[in-house]
């Protein structure tokens, strides 16, 4: 049985370890459930999350990263306020921090569909769409995941990254979208492993800064129409 339903929680700003520890808990919990439900006669629906949350500063690498593409050693985080983690996810280097909006659905994808470069290029035309609802044009660039500007010239600058861990069909990471980014923080590492593109934001793009809340909204309803999701709003977990 297919359940459209999908639990929203926005946790705020959240330590990245704690986040991530709460974003596992709540995988096992569905992956847990799609085992036992194999063999249950009356089996009952998984269940979806989509999860927004800030992160103070810190810098991510996922399994097929490079750790020579963080530029600083540990003095040089202490200094930046910045922490790092290697994690499960996809992709290469990135970086989380106080003006971006991250985005993690948890999702049983046998609930949607189970495809996971679908699932890649619906979360891309969700962060698309929001873009254009401000008018600022993006698109994708040909052989990477996220979200870009002028993609195809030199000026290209991407303004969203993406990677995810999936097993199961279930989905757990996702995206880190540049609203009012501290883009200097990107001057630290190799942004996704790619050395010759510049990264960007709303607020760059715009020429000022811009209400979160709102593109929060604006986001939550482009992924909900997109995935044909029906978003139940909770208070998160404290």
């Amino acid at each position: 049985m297919k359940n459209n339903k999908v639990n929203f929680q926005d946790w705020g700003l959240v330590d990245y370890q704690e986040a991530w520890d709460r974003q596992e808990s709540i995988f096992s919990s569905i992956v847990n459930s799609k085992i036992a439900n194999r063999d249950n006669q009356t089996a009952k629906p998984t269940d979806n999350y989509l999860i927004f949350v800030e992160h103070p500063h810190v810098y991510t690498l996922g399994k097929s990263g490079k750790p020579e593409n963080l530029l600083l050693d540990e003095k040089g985080l202490e200094e930046k306020s910045a922490s790092y983690y290697k994690i499960n996810r996809g992709g290469d280097i990135t970086y989380h921090g106080p003006g971006q909006i991250v985005g993690y659905p948890i999702l049983d994808l046998d609930n949607f569909f189970t495809d996971i470069h679908l699932y890649l290029r619906t979360l891309e035309e969700a962060i698309i769409q929001t873009l254009a609802h401000y008018g600022i044009t993006a698109g994708r660039y040909p052989g990477y995941t996220g979200v870009w500007i002028d993609p195809d010239n030199e000026k290209a600058r991407k303004i969203c990254a993406m990677g995810v861990r999936c097993s199961r069909w279930v989905t757990m990471h996702g995206f880190a979208f540049n609203v009012n980014s501290d883009l200097g923080y990107f001057k630290n590492i190799v942004p996704c492993g790619i050395d010759d593109k510049d990264v960007t934001s709303m607020a760059r793009e715009l020429g000022h800064s811009v209400d979160p809340a709102e593109v929060k909204a604006v986001l939550k309803e482009k992924i909900a129409a997109l995935f044909n999701m029906e978003l139940i709003d909770q208070e998160a977990v404290s």
